[in-house]
């Protein structure tokens, strides 16, 4: 249980962990709230599946297959990185109490599904498409099991959303002297920046507008190319605000490191593409122009 408030906002919650218990066996808010996260990315992704032709069952298939591979890489993403060591195997795996990684279920999750749309003979670059347009409402959605274990927060605010419970508390106490060590100040006493939320409304918005923009993408494989983009920026700036982020490699924490080669591959196959498009509908329209002006003197040499 946490006693969990928003000073300037005069909010004051409690919130209990386990959703529910049938059977004695507890069901956690984090595991939850991820599986309807998943269940709104599925309704986001069936509604684009018939839109491009695609067999929904052979669809099926291949979302199985990313199920499973996101799970896995989104778990060894962050065992791989975490910044202790695990006691045996069984806590390597156990995911009951948090311990995913978002960038690593995002790519166990394509490679995997990449082998099933080859098997399926599904196109690859719409698989990717819909797959990621709908990936940041799960996103969305599952960032609020975050809020309910009480991490994934950031360093001291005073701004209007700020945060404070014991959890937080308890934590920064932890964990002050590595900060410190790592020229970060912190005061556990003082709200702290829900990032969690941040990240929420930041994947929330980019579901919205890439949803939107879907149909009018200008090649395929461009909506997977924006989520890279639309992410890795905001991944990258929240990032840089948290107390529990993975390894620091070169000054960057790993997930800054991994947003920025999100946002540069993203952004490149994007501006390659669009040059390609903006030349091919260029060349057209000279090849039209060359067939309009010789019908016009065929007409005037009759």
């Amino acid at each position: 249980m946490y006693n969990v408030q928003f000073p300037k906002l005069g909010i004051e919650l409690t919130i209990n962990r386990v959703a529910f218990s049938p059977f004695g066996f507890d069901v956690y808010w984090y595991g939850l709230l991820i599986g309807i996260g998943v269940m709104l990315m599925l309704l986001a992704v069936f509604y684009r599946t018939p839109k491009l032709g695609i067999n929904t069952d052979h669809f099926i298939d291949a979302i199985l297959g990313t199920t499973v591979g996101a799970v896995i890489g989104a778990r060894a993403y962050y065992v791989a990185f975490a910044p202790f060591e695990y006691e045996s195997f069984l806590d390597m795996i156990n995911i009951r109490d948090g311990g995913l990684a978002i960038y690593g279920g995002v790519i166990g999750g394509l490679l995997v599904g990449m082998i099933a749309c080859r098997i399926r003979r599904i196109n690859i670059l719409d698989y990717c498409d819909i797959i990621l347009g709908g990936t940041l409402i799960g996103q969305a959605v599952g960032r609020w099991g975050n809020f309910m274990n009480q991490e994934a927060f950031g360093t001291n605010t005073d701004g209007l959303f700020g945060m404070i419970s014991e959890g937080t508390t308890a934590y920064l106490t932890r964990v002050q002297p590595t900060l410190a060590a790592q020229g970060i100040t912190v005061d556990p006493s003082m709200p702290v920046h829900p990032t969690f939320l941040y990240e929420s409304v930041w994947c929330l918005m980019g579901f919205i507008l890439l949803q939107l923009y879907f149909n009018r993408r200008k090649f395929k494989g461009e909506i997977a190319c924006l989520y890279l983009v639309w992410y890795g920026i905001g991944r990258f700036f929240i990032e840089g605000l948290r107390t529990d982020s993975l390894e620091i490699v070169a000054g960057l924490r790993t997930s800054q490191l991994v947003a920025i080669l999100s946002i540069v591959a993203g952004a490149a196959i994007i501006i390659y593409n669009r040059s390609d498009f903006k030349g091919k509908a260029k060349a057209d329209a000279q090849i039209k122009q060359m067939y309009d002006n010789r019908d016009r003197e065929r007409k005037i040499g009759r």
